[in-house]
């Protein structure tokens, strides 16, 4: 039986190519109205390639999908979830179509972003009440969930990636080994505006606090022209400065799935520097599937229905339910700058 408030879920995510032929037309989504050159785009379509033109993002959806189904046809609400993407199929406007279709008239959205900015917050915002001007008079109004960055379960989650990785490391180095928490870039214009940084550093201190071991923030995935500042320090630079010999732990706490940025990123880029230099780099697997981040989603949704406190632990109490109409604003782009989102790592992300 629906809910009396809430009568679906909505997993709403970034979207990826499935198949090789996807791959040109996928970019020119992500491009569109930007002026990149198209050899530029025709060099990110090479990352792909890479991996026979399939993003891994979609089938990570669909395994995270099928785990919620499978917690709440046990546990409860017995509601039904739907999936919508930014930039490929299934998009969100033809997702809410179908959903006016079957009866839905109010939904809760899970967005596939844990820490607030414009990218990972404000702009899912403007994807969500531009898909429902497209589906037009009866469009199913949508309420975003809260972000979850120190939701207790979260953080577990994270902790238990984070371990299973140091069970890889011998167990008398284990105590030495640095972790590397690793989240997207973004232009210092984006996280001035956001508290992307505030949540990043608390949730990394929490999980580390969690496991016992020394850690440090850094950042992958940069994009942009070279003259406009970005968060620093990359992970290769830091993997770079490191010492043969040494152990670290690559935890990419700012992803919930192994999707491209992972893959590449981390499992080719990143690790092709740290075997460069001899040193030993485990990677931790992002939350995906883990039955504690699936009960998160769960505990997320009842309390915006009402039926559990809000959680949350560290620092800071639990995030707002709604943004203010002027949190996480786009940042300022400057001239010649068109190149910011034009890089595999950008359109890759989410």
């Amino acid at each position: 039986m629906a809910h009396s408030t809430y009568d679906a879920i909505l997993i709403l995510s970034f979207g990826g190519p499935e198949e090789h032929a996807d791959v040109i037309p996928f970019l020119e989504n992500v491009l569109r109205g930007r002026n990149v050159p198209r050899e530029r785009l025709l060099e990110v379509a090479e990352h792909y390639y890479h991996f026979d033109g399939r993003s891994p993002i979609n089938d990570q959806n669909r395994a995270l999908i099928a785990s919620v189904e499978s917690l709440l046809a046990t546990s409860g609400p017995q509601v039904p979830i739907y999936w919508g993407n930014r930039n490929w199929h299934p998009f969100l406007a033809d997702t809410l179509r179908r959903m006016q279709a079957d009866g839905v008239r109010k939904a809760l959205a899970f967005v596939t972003s844990v820490f607030s900015s414009y990218s990972g917050c404000r702009q899912y915002l403007e994807d969500i009440e531009k898909a429902r001007a497209d589906v037009g008079e009866g469009a199913p109004s949508i309420d975003k969930l809260r972000s979850f960055y120190n939701h207790p379960l979260f953080i577990e989650a994270e902790a238990n990636r984070v371990r299973s990785a140091l069970d890889r490391i011998p167990v008398e180095r284990r105590p030495n080994c640095q972790i590397l928490f690793t989240a997207h870039s973004v232009p210092v214009s984006m996280a001035d505006t956001s508290d992307y940084l505030a949540q990043l550093h608390e949730a990394c201190r929490l999980v580390a606090e969690t496991v016992g071991n020394n850690w440090r923030l850094v950042f992958q995935s940069r994009s942009g022209a070279p003259g406009q500042p970005w968060l620093e320090p990359d992970v290769g630079d830091v993997l770079r400065e490191m010492d043969s010999g040494q152990d670290v732990v690559v935890a990419p706490i700012g992803f919930i799935s192994d999707h491209m940025e992972v893959l590449y990123d981390l499992d080719t880029e990143a690790q092709a520097i740290a075997s460069e230099r001899g040193v030993n780099m485990q990677r931790a697997e992002t939350v995906g599937v883990h039955p504690k981040f699936v009960g998160m989603i769960r505990e997320l949704v009842l309390e915006r229905m009402g039926e559990c406190e809000p959680r949350a632990i560290g620092a800071f109490g639990p995030n707002h339910d709604v943004c203010r109409a002027d949190c996480c604003p786009a940042p300022a782009r400057r001239p010649n700058s068109a190149r910011n989102d034009s890089s595999p790592r950008a359109i890759a992300q989410r």
